[in-house]
């Protein structure tokens, strides 16, 4: 008999045997007797007046004029312009897509064709599509009530930049956009809602494919039409979120006050189009970088101006993303001079918000992209220049210029670590050989820090009178496996077998608090709490055994789920046992932990690619990533997370781009138009890693859930420019399709 250790273990997901076996509870999966199936009527103009809805008859179309009270959605930021954001559009529409109106039948069929016999008269309005055309004098304001298109605007200097550039021998400037991204998650949004039978219990049910459980609950209890209701909010398994189910929908608080209205359950599952079109975009940035440095390579100052186009409205997301590219904009680089200037912009175009990474890819793009410039400027391998620029070890804990304060860093060590697993000299002897035959090879770095974790999880960890243990968690996970993170954690501090260990999340009938998933916090935030709530549990099951097998209590080991004198296996008690002679069913433990600061996890990635001249195409023959994440507590589960990550970052860089005409139509409505990548575009990426601790929690651990996109885009453009260098081409924005090359090189030899 000895005590475990699946702290750090390898071991598989305790959530896949029931997924794979089609054994799942997804939303949409889910009925009601009674049901009724909701289809959303929605613009397909991006700015219009709506002069009048007429409905066919015998269909069942509910819109904003029958529910004159409904509240409005908006996100917040502080000194900035939030307009209210309608649940159904009133009198106008301000993007191709916004919800004007529900119809309600007996099957999703039957929905979806009455809503297209639903007829709206529209009044076409100026459109705005591009943010910088949104700023332009003279711009039509898209709200009324504001002064401009400005959602928010701030500057920051730190430092002395105009210093470091009138002193620096060398001045890069470049303009670097990124385009609009979809999260694509394999289950679309889904929402049910079932009203209290009768008014026994009076009790409204309200299943969701979200993030936040809690923050949905937290805005539905505040409604009036809800008012006296108890209110459950469940999010049961989710198929993938990406940061865009953080935010709450206009169909989320529909449904629920629909089916408090109606006196049914009423279900609306989002088809792919409807994603697409209406489901938050991520990135949506153009930044003007200006670089300051010295011949050898040391950067001296730093300048960003950054327009950030929000879309229509602010979502709960949608105003902090750009101001986290703000934060991180030094990166792993010991940049002391820096200026910004941030405006964030309202278009006609769908709200922007989270996507994975959340402004840390953004940043660390422009910073990776100039920092190649420069070392083609200077004639210096650019993983030298990044060296010669990264933070110290030790000069940590470090405090960027903007005040943040890294935790713990040996960027040096994951550099050196990615080029001797790439076989960096190998590739820069074949590409320098390739070119001499004609083939152009590329190789590219990306450095990068990240900002993780955030807020508060409650955890309790319980034992039953079975010897089974259950952890209640605020964290919500949606396909990343926290739930066996989280499990191989509290086994761990409790010595049982890992499949006697369950836990319970996303479900605020029986978990009070909690903060969702998001920010790479699930095993960072809500690990360590229940860590700390399975070492108090520890303790009272330690002095309950210590009295029946009359020993101390630091003579007590747990294992296999029994606790045993040292030394002693035979004298032991299984902790069912312990629990039972208490009179209980259960013994528990709550504890609590606020992150307080944020952990910075940091790694370099490196990428090698093929183009071939004559079609522009891109080949990806190897990618490294190295990541540090701290302590890992499931090294499998670091793995698969970064291949998620580094895949969105691959096809970023290369394939997906939301699309938007001058009229603020979608034109990558389907996937047969938005490019998702598939696996043959992918080859097998090695994920590596080194381990630095943080102090910020006893678990030692980071975070890892957003580190694949934000090293993946700069590593492969920065390949594919490397293979172009023979050319001349300085710079192309993402993404790098074929047709853009092909251009890039045409042109360049003309």
């Amino acid at each position: 008999m000895g005590r475990t250790a699946y702290r750090g273990a390898r071991v598989r997901r305790l959530e896949d045997p029931r997924l794979v076996a089609g054994r799942g509870a997804f939303t949409g999966d889910l009925s009601a007797p009674g049901l009724r199936h909701a289809a959303i009527v929605r613009s397909p103009l991006a700015h219009a007046r709506v002069r009048g809805i007429r409905v066919p008859a015998g269909v069942q179309v509910v819109t904003a004029r029958d529910l004159p009270d409904l509240p409005y959605l908006s996100g917040e930021i502080k000194g900035g312009a939030v307009v209210p954001h309608p649940v159904l559009a009133v009198d106008r529409v301000c993007y191709a897509g916004q919800p004007v109106a529900v119809v309600l039948a007996d099957d999703p069929y039957a929905a979806a064709d009455a809503a297209d016999r639903v007829q709206v008269d529209y009044d076409p309005l100026p459109v705005l599509a591009d943010p910088e055309d949104a700023l332009a004098p003279g711009a039509v304001i898209i709200h009324d009530g504001l002064a401009s298109n400005v959602a928010y605007r701030r500057h920051r200097q730190y430092g002395d930049p105009d210093a470091a550039f009138a002193r620096a021998p060398i001045v890069l400037r470049q303009r670097i956009g990124h385009q609009r991204l979809a999260a694509v998650p394999l289950e679309p949004r889904a929402v049910l809602a079932v009203p209290p039978a009768g008014r026994r219990g009076r009790r409204l049910v309200v299943w969701s494919s979200t993030q936040m459980p809690h923050d949905l609950h937290a805005l539905l209890a505040g409604l009036p039409h809800l008012a006296g209701l108890r209110l459950r909010v469940v999010a049961p398994d989710v198929g993938g979120g990406f940061g865009a189910k953080i935010n709450i929908y206009p169909e989320e608080l529909l449904l629920p006050v629909l089916a408090v209205r109606l006196g049914h359950p009423v279900k609306w599952v989002q088809t792919r189009r409807e994603d697409l079109l209406a489901t938050s975009h991520g990135r949506a940035q153009v930044a003007d970088v200006a670089l300051a440095a010295d011949r050898d390579g040391r950067v001296r100052g730093l300048r960003l101006r950054i327009v950030a186009d929000v879309g229509a409205y602010l979502l709960s997301t949608t105003a902090d993303v750009p101001t986290l590219t703000t934060r991180m904009a030094t990166g792993p680089y010991d940049i002391t001079d820096l200026e910004i200037d941030l405006v964030e912009v309202y278009t006609n175009r769908m709200p922007t918000g989270a996507y994975r990474g959340a402004g840390r890819p953004e940043a660390a793009f422009y910073l990776e992209r100039m920092l190649d410039l420069l070392a083609r400027e200077i004639g210096v391998d650019p993983a030298e220049v990044r060296r010669r620029n990264f933070v110290p070890p030790e000069r940590f804990p470090y405090r960027t210029p903007a005040g943040y304060v890294y935790d713990s860093g040996a960027y040096a060590r994951a550099l050196d670590r990615a080029l001797e697993a790439v076989d960096y000299v190998g590739w820069r002897r074949r590409q320098a050989e390739g070119r001499q035959q004609g083939r152009y090879l590329g190789v590219g770095i990306g450095s990068y820090v990240e900002w993780c974790t955030y807020g508060e999880d409650r955890v309790r960890v319980q034992v039953d009178t079975t010897g089974r243990v259950t952890v209640l968690t605020g964290i919500s996970p949606h396909g990343q496996g926290t739930a066996t993170g989280l499990a191989q954690v509290v086994a761990d501090v409790l010595g049982v077998p890992l499949e006697a260990v369950t836990v319970v999340h996303g479900d605020t009938a029986r978990i009070p608090t909690g903060e969702g998933t998001a920010g790479s916090r699930s095993l960072v935030v809500g690990g360590t709490a229940a860590y700390r709530a399975a070492e108090r549990l520890r303790r009272r099951l330690v002095d309950l055994a210590a009295a029946q097998l009359e020993a101390r209590p630091e003579d007590l080991v747990l294992a296999d789920g029994r606790i045993f004198v040292a030394g002693t296996p035979e004298r032991s008690v299984p902790l069912g046992a312990l629990v039972a002679r208490t009179g209980r069913r259960v013994l528990w433990a709550r504890a609590a932990f606020d992150a307080g600061e944020a952990t910075f996890p940091f790694g370099t990635h490196v990428a090698v690619v093929e183009v071939d001249p004559e079609t522009g195409q891109v080949q990806l023959h190897q990618y490294v990533a190295v990541d540090d994440c701290g302590v890992a507590i499931n090294p499998l589960l670091v793995e698969g997370q970064i291949h998620g990550g580094v895949a969105q970052g691959v096809a970023q860089a290369l394939y997906e781009q939301i699309v938007y005409d001058r009229q603020g139509q979608l034109l990558t409505a389907t996937l047969a138009d938005y490019a998702v990548p598939r696996a043959p575009q992918l080859p097998r990426f090695q994920a590596h890693r080194t381990e630095t601790p943080t102090p910020r929690n006893p678990l030692g651990a980071k975070g890892v859930g957003e580190a694949g996109t934000i090293g993946a885009t700069p590593a492969v453009v920065n390949a594919v420019m490397d293979a172009l260098a023979p050319w001349g081409v300085r710079h192309l924005d993402m993404p790098l399709w074929p047709g853009k090359i092909w251009r890039a090189i045409r042109t360049a030899g003309a």
